[in-house]
Formats: structure tokens, sequence, C-alpha cells
């Protein structure tokens, strides 16, 4: 019979059977107790370790029933066959990859910044407890793949008054964020498309496309938006376009070109829009633009949306208004497909639209940004002379384009050295052969107006060295 030596700790966390177990679980893992041989009785072990006899019991019990060892009436305990243990020991725990720290900056000039701040943390809160304060169980059921119908008649109505979006529920989906809307729409429309996008663009939403596997066109844009003529000139059948607020560079396309744009899509069977709408709440500057879909007379404007840029990012809610022609092979082809999006979420944000608390939000937070957007206009006035303002009056984030000679990336790397980070447009570009004037990207959402004046006092200081810096060099 085999002398158990085991060491107990009468002030460990575990109890006292739990660590005899363990020994001797180990000791048989680790062949040290070997296959018959005889364990000491229960009397004898509690005895030896001066315990309770039910405490060896309890170890005993769990190592029986987990097969590690037998019993033989009258004659004890033994250590049981168990074929292919030993290879059953634990692999060496390999030390993590270390990840790379994000570099966290002083002062970030993110253009996706939102201002969690303004969230209407006690509004949300009420309608939460409201929505779950009676026993609700239907709330927690699958419900309509397209999303609930209320909550589609909520999004039409606030559509057609804010946006002049002509449609009805019926043609609404929701969806938990834009990529999934991309990757349902794919579904839709099929594989054998190719799309085309602005140049500079919105990159998630072209990485998307190219992950889906379509075939992608860039279109470079004039001072009204895409450029149709080239459009035409592609073999694209679909364009991707920013209308409203075109991402990144903020033009508004005109009425002209807007109509051009639909002729493009009237041309030919099998055409479409996306329009993405993406920020059309901040506007600060006369009235809101109407989308391109209240335009559109013959079913050609898929139109995207989310209250990810309104509301918060962690209200992963986006949707699409299909056209009347594509609803039945959405009904089809994707029908089946189960709403991402909890009925509960979605009916926490139908009561903040029906009850007119997303209004509120916007309006504070439109003139919570307007502030922003002009102490940021007023600050970087010591540089009218080396660079143009354009992007403003509308969304979170303005550019500055620099004269001829000044170079992007310089620019970024300087602001790094002082701690802030900014963002250049060839980021955003899709070709990268071609030669445009430095551009810089500078987002306000989530910074204060002190913040604000100190960050760019200092990138008037940081830059305006680098133009000393190359005067001296031309001398």
């Amino acid at each position: 019979m085999n002398e158990l030596t085991i060491n107990l700790n009468s002030r460990s966390k575990k109890p006292l059977y739990e660590q005899i177990y363990d020994h001797i679980k180990s000791d048989i893992q680790n062949g040290r107790l070997r296959y018959g041989e005889k364990l000491p009785s229960t009397r004898a072990l509690s005895k030896h370790l001066e315990v309770s006899r039910s405490t060896v019991e309890l170890a005993y019990e769990q190592l029986l029933s987990e097969g590690y060892i037998e019993s033989a009436p009258y004659r004890g305990f033994f250590v049981a066959q168990i074929d292919e243990l030993y290879q059953l020991k634990k692999e060496e725990k390999k030390p993590e990859r270390k990840r790379e720290k994000k570099r966290i900056y002083r002062y970030d000039f993110t253009p996706n910044g939102v201002d969690l701040n303004s969230f209407p943390y006690n509004v949300w809160r009420k309608l939460s407890k409201d929505i779950l304060l009676d026993d609700r169980t239907e709330l927690f059921r699958s419900g309509d793949p397209q999303g609930e119908y209320g909550f589609r008649g909520a999004i039409c109505n606030y559509l057609y008054q804010a946006r002049g979006v002509d449609c009805s529920p019926e043609q609404i989906v929701i969806g938990a964020g834009s990529d999934y809307i991309l990757i349902l729409l794919s579904m839709i429309l099929g594989k054998e498309h190719t799309i085309a996008f602005e140049d500079p663009t919105y990159k998630q939403a072209y990485r998307v496309i190219q992950t889906l596997g379509y075939e992608t066109v860039p279109v470079t844009m004039d001072h009204n938006g895409m450029r149709i003529s080239e459009l035409e000139d592609s073999e694209a059948d679909i364009a991707y376009v920013t209308p409203s607020h075109q991402y990144p560079t903020g033009i508004v396309m005109p009425i002209k070109r807007r109509m051009e744009l639909l002729k493009w899509a009237y041309g030919k069977e099998g055409r479409y829009i996306i329009e993405d709408d993406y920020d059309s709440e901040f506007r600060y500057k006369g009235k809101p633009i109407p989308a391109l879909q209240g335009y559109d007379a013959e079913d050609k404007v898929i139109y995207l949306g989310t209250f990810s840029k309104s509301i918060a990012p962690a209200i992963r809610l986006s949707y699409m208004v299909l056209p009347k022609s594509l609803l039945d092979v959405y009904r089809t082809k994707v029908n089946f497909i189960n709403s991402t999006v909890s009925k509960v979420d979605q009916m926490i944000v139908q009561h903040f639209i029906e009850d007119g608390y997303y209004e509120r939000h916007l309006n504070k937070t439109r003139a919570l940004y307007k502030n922003r957007h002009d102490v940021l206009i007023d600050a970087l006035k010591p540089l009218a002379d080396i660079c143009a303002i354009s992007g403003e009056h509308a969304g979170v984030h303005i550019l500055l384009t620099f004269e001829k000679g000044w170079n992007e990336n310089e620019l970024i790397e300087r602001a790094k050295k002082e701690d802030i980070r900014v963002y250049g447009l060839s980021d955003y570009r899709i070709r990268k052969d071609t030669d445009e004037r430095a551009t810089i990207l500078l987002g306000y959402a989530n910074m204060n107006e002190e913040d604000i004046k100190e960050a760019v006092g200092i990138l008037n200081r940081c830059w305006s060295c680098l133009l000393y810096t190359s005067d001296a060099a031309d001398d």
C-alpha cells in the first residue's frame, strides 16, 4: 500500500477534501501512483492527515466518479487502469505575444469621433426600465427578420420628415451595423456587379465590398462630387455615393449632378445607386440637404442610414431602404435570416424617436458640435496663408488643403511629435499614385473647446516651423 504524503493547507480557500483529491489525481496522472496500487483506507488516511473520515470519503468519491480509482468490496481502493492517460498532460503555456499598445495621444482629431458625454443616459435608462417593467416575454422571442414593424414605421416617419425619403415600413430592413447591412445587400443583389466608388471614399465600406468579392472601380471627383462622365466610361453598374456630405471631402452634391447620377442609373437595366447618408443630421448652415432617394422616380436608389453617428457607436443599429423592385428578391433570398438586433434595443430606439427624445438629442448635439466647429475655424485663422479650409458647415470634421510643396506625411509626423493625432486624406484614396496636394482631416466631435484651442495653437506653431525650415533651405 502506498503511503501518501499530502501537505494540507488549512488556511487555503480550497476545501480540504479538494486538496486531497487534487493531490491523488496529480500523482496518478504523473505516474507516481500506478495501475493496481492500493490506496490507504479512508480511516487510515484520515488518521494520518488528522482530518475527519468524511473529508477523505468525499475525495475518494470524486476520484471514483471520474474513474481515477476503483473500489473492490472488502479489499479497498485501487488505482484504475486508464488507457493513454499520460497523453493528456497539459500543454505548457506559451508566453502570450505582447499586443502592440495603441498609442493614446493627448489630442486626437479623429474624424470618426462622437461626444459620448452628451449621450442621454437618464432617458435611455428610463426607456429601458419602462420597456422591461412588465413581464413581457414576447420581447425575448425571435422577431421579424426585417426588424420590428413599429420600429420600421418610426424610422419611416423620421426619414420622410427629416430627409425627404419616400418609403414604407415594408421597404426598411434593420441590421446591427453598416457592415452587416452591406453583407445582406450583397446577398440580395448577387455578385455579378461592378461597384464604383468615389475616390477618396469611406474605406470601411470599400473594404467590405471588396472582401465580398465584387469588382470595384474608383471614380475621381470634382467640386460637385463623382464625375458622371468617368462613371459612364467605367464598367460599373452600381455606384456607391455619399451625396449629402461626401466622406471624407465634405462635398455636397448639387441638384444638377444628382439628376445626372440618376439619369445614369436609369440608362441601363440592373443599375443601382447606393446612397450612404451617414451623418446628414449634422448641418450648421441652412437646411439639411434632402436625400437623393427622394428624387428617384424609377426605384434605383438603395438608401443606407445609421444611428451610430447620431446617438453612439455602441448602438449597432443601421438600416437600408430597398427599392420596391428588390423587395421580392429580398423575401425570396434573404428573409430567412433572423434580425441581428434585439427586439428590446429596437423598442428603446423606437420610443426614443416617437417620444421626441431623438429630436431633442439631435438639437443639443448639433448645437454642441456647431460651437466646436466655430472654435476650430477661428483657431485656424493663423494658417490661412498656407492652407485652405473646406468641408465646413456640416458633419464633424473639416479639411485643410495646403499649398503645393507641403508634404502630408511630414505634417502628420510633426503633429505626432507634439502628441497630436491628425489624419491625411491620402489614407482615404483608392488610387495612391495621384499627385494631390497635402490635405489634413481634423475631426472635432470628441474634443472640447479648450482642447481644440490649445491643440490648434500647437499645430500653428509646429507647422509654421516647417514653413520656416523650408524657406531657409530654399535660401
